[in-house]
């Protein structure tokens, strides 16, 4: 199974330069708990921001939701991965690296997003056969 067969392909981005408070009206918008964090040329790279990544901006930080831009506090550049790659190698990243989502790029561009939900829900599926 490769990445492209199971990665989803609507991904919700953000500007670098979108407040915190900005980010987090769009996860709630599109119901999702990361964001991936828009590149400001060709020659950039994309970032990530998540629930943790502003919950621990606003209470071990005591940030300002209004003052603080995304790029301020994302992970860049993003952990990527291509959609040509099997699903294996991608879930031993995952676990050894503790990620719970990577990018999936081709030629630097935003392809999708792969979770740890989504290499495991094919598998479940199978058991339940």
């Amino acid at each position: 199974m490769l990445v492209k067969d199971i990665m989803k392909q609507e991904v919700v981005t953000v500007s670098p330069l979108a407040t915190i408070r900005d980010a987090m009206k769009l996860m709630k918008d599109h119901g999702v708990k990361s964001l991936v964090v828009e590149k400001q040329g060709p020659h950039d790279a994309y970032g990530i921001i998540t629930y943790t990544t502003i919950l621990r901006t606003i209470v071990a930080e005591e940030g300002d939701i209004d003052l603080i831009n995304v790029y301020d506090v994302c992970t860049k550049p993003v952990i990527s991965v291509s959609g040509e790659l099997d699903c294996k190698h991608v879930a031993q990243l995952m676990v050894r690296q503790k990620f719970r989502r990577v990018v999936v790029l081709k030629d630097n561009e935003l392809q999708g997003i792969i979770t740890r939900n989504d290499i495991v829900r094919p598998i479940l599926e199978i058991a339940e056969e």
